[in-house]
Formats: structure tokens, C-alpha cells, sequence
């Protein structure tokens, strides 16, 4: 963990092991200082364990930052497991439940890339550190359709500061990946009339979204660099580097992904341009708002939406404040976040 280019003082990552069903994971704890670690659960195929630490250290203390950010009493952490899970499904995230409850409630667990209710539904008989189970009274389960409104109340947010606009109505919006959340978002754009321009690695899913909003697909690397007044990157990581950055033709970066910028160059190449970058984990957080009202037994439907929504004024404020800077919106997020912790700690 110390040598991982991902290290950022973090407190703990443990590998897990279970030999019945050939789980393989590591849970990496970011921070407690706020309050539990909370973040969810990735299954993916990672070429080496070695880059499933990376992912889980860097998402870890993407779950610090987007809780800090959100006004949440939680820490960051986060879950991968090494995929592909050849045996029992549902046992394997059984002994996944059971290695989260050995950490005694330091992290709470939820669904991320690959992982769906019923998964966490199988963890859940083995620890209660967990939430995105059911949606009672409206709070919780499934988040991927509060991240994607999150995502949309930030587009719009960003749409105004960078091109004047008051509505999405005729704007061009690329979304990279149409997953749970991507999906969600490209219905919502839709029902305010922009054009979409869609991309996805998984043919049936981007016929799918294709067939429910008029979107256009096209090749996972032609979306880059899509003519469109919106990216949206919904997928994995590390989407735009600093080539991509370069000939990038959006004017408004604004996603769903978590650690978007792939390399330390990328966002002031973006400044650089002209084209407005909102930090995803200020964006994304819809999702968590909702699991942790779920998890903390707090708020209401309308509380858990009202938070949400308030994601639009925190982008302005934090475009705004990154203008008049002169600074990067990363690093202000990033400096606002940090001092969050820091005081809590």
C-alpha cells in the first residue's frame, strides 16, 4: 500500500480471501475522520491484483472527497473484488459481507461498477454494514437513478455558467458508457430535449438506450471527441487524458465516472481551452447522498432530493469561485474537501 502510487495516508487496505468460493478483494479505508467509511463495491477484471489496489486506493479517497463535499458524517473507503466470480454468486458476496463485518463498521459497503441490489443483498446476510437495499419510504436502494440526477442537476449547472443557457433544450450531450447510471442520465437529458450521442462496450444495453431516447451511437473512442456542447464520461476512469484533453471539441466536461482526468496534465490542458471541467466526485454524489440517508436511518424522500438538487447550486458556487481564482475547479474541490477533513480530524 505505502509504494502504491495511489497511497494518500490512507489508514488500511485488507485483502480478502475466502477459499469456498474464490472471492478475491481489497477493502481500502481513505479516512474515518467524518465518520464511517462509506463507499461502494466494484467487481471488474483487473489485469494484476497490484492495479485492483490502485482502483481501490484512488476511488477510497474519491469516497473522502465526494462525502466531505456532500456534508456527509461518513469517510471514504471502497470495495473490489477481482473478477470474474466463477462459482456461487451469491456466496461469494455472502463471504464478501463477512469480510466487511470483521472491520467492525469502519467501512459500509454499497453497489459500484458490476455489482447490483441482490449482490448487496447477499452481503447483507452477513453484515448489517451495508446499504442500497430497498428504497422504504423512498430513501435508498438502487442508486444509480439518484447519481444520474445529480449528474443532471450539475450538467445544467455548468450549461449556465459556461454557455448562458437556462435549459438543455436543443443543447449536444455525449455520454461515454449507458450502465445503470448512464442510462438513467441519457432518459433525463432526453425528456429535456437534447440531442445524445451515445457510446457503451455492450451492444444490447446501447440499442436499448438508442431505442428509448433518439440517441445516436457511436464508437467508444469517436465519443471523445464528439462535436457536442456536453461530454458526459459514464464509464471507467481515466477517460480524458492529456491527448484526449487536447482535442477534445465539448465545451462542458460533466459525468458520472469517478477519477475522470487520466493523467495530472489533463485538467489544465482543459482550462487551458476554455472547456469548463466539474470534478466528479462533486457531481456524482447523488448516489451516496441516498445509500447514506438508507444506511444512517435519516431524512425523507424529499430531504434525500432536496440534498441532491443541491448539487446544482454547489457546482455554480464552486465554477464561479474557481473563475474568479483563476484556479482550477479540481484543485479548489480538492483544497475544500481537504480542509474538511483535516478539521474533523
Amino acid at each position: 500500500m505505502f509504494r502504491n502510487d495511489g497511497f494518500d495516508d490512507h489508514e488500511s487496505a485488507t485483502w480478502v480471501h475466502d477459499a469456498a468460493t474464490g472471492l478475491c478483494a481489497v477493502i481500502a479505508v481513505h479516512s474515518t475522520a467524518l465518520g464511517p467509511a462509506m463507499g461502494g463495491c466494484r467487481l471488474w477484471h483487473y489485469p494484476t491484483p497490484d492495479a485492483a489496489l490502485t482502483d481501490a486506493l484512488r476511488l477510497s479517497r474519491g469516497m473522502s472527497l465526494k462525502n466531505a463535499m456532500a456534508g456527509l458524517p461518513l469517510g471514504g473507503g471502497k470495495a473490489v473484488i477481482l473478477g470474474p466470480l466463477r462459482g456461487d454468486r451469491a456466496a461469494a458476496f455472502a463471504a464478501f459481507g463477512a469480510a466487511v463485518d470483521r472491520l467492525g463498521g469502519r467501512y459500509v459497503t454499497a453497489e459500484d461498477v458490476g455489482v447490483s441490489v441482490q449482490d448487496m443483498a447477499a452481503a447483507a446476510t452477513r453484515t448489517r454494514h451495508v446499504s442500497g437495499l430497498t428504497a422504504a419510504g423512498g430513501v435508498g436502494g438502487d442508486p444509480s437513478p439518484f447519481t444520474a440526477r445529480g449528474v443532471l442537476r450539475g450538467i445544467e449547472a455548468a450549461v449556465r455558467h459556461a454557455l448562458g443557457r437556462d435549459d438543455l433544450d436543443g443543447l449536444s450531450v455525449a455520454v461515454q458508457g449507458v450502465g445503470h447510471v448512464g442510462a438513467e442520465l441519457c432518459a433525463l437529458l432526453a425528456a429535456r430535449g437534447t440531442r445524445l450521442t451515445v457510446a457503451d462496450t455492450n451492444a444490447a444495453q446501447l440499442a436499448q438506450v438508442c431505442a428509448r431516447t433518439g440517441a445516436n451511437a457511436v464508437g467508444r473512442d469517436e465519443i471523445l471527441q464528439a462535436d457536442v456542447d456536453v461530454l458526459a464520461p459514464c464509464a471507467l476512469g481515466g477517460a480524458i487524458t492529456s491527448d484526449v484533453a487536447q482535442g477534445l471539441r465539448a465545451r462542458v466536461v460533466a459525468g458520472a465516472a469517478n477519477n475522470q482526468l487520466g493523467d495530472a496534465g489533463a485538467g489544465g490542458i482543459l482550462r487551458r481551452r476554455g472547456i469548463t471541467y466539474v470534478p466528479d466526485y462533486v457531481l456524482n454524489a447523488g448516489g451516496i447522498i441516498a445509500v447514506a440517508a438508507e444506511y444512517l436511518g435519516s431524512g425523507s424522500e424529499a430531504t434525500v432530493l432536496a440534498d441532491i438538487d443541491a448539487i446544482g447550486p454547489r457546482v455554480s458556487d464552486l465554477l464561479s469561485l474557481a473563475q474568479a481564482e483563476g484556479t482550477a475547479p479540481e484543485l479548489l474541490a480538492d483544497r475544500r474537501a481537504a480542509q474538511i477533513i483535516a478539521n474533523a480530524r
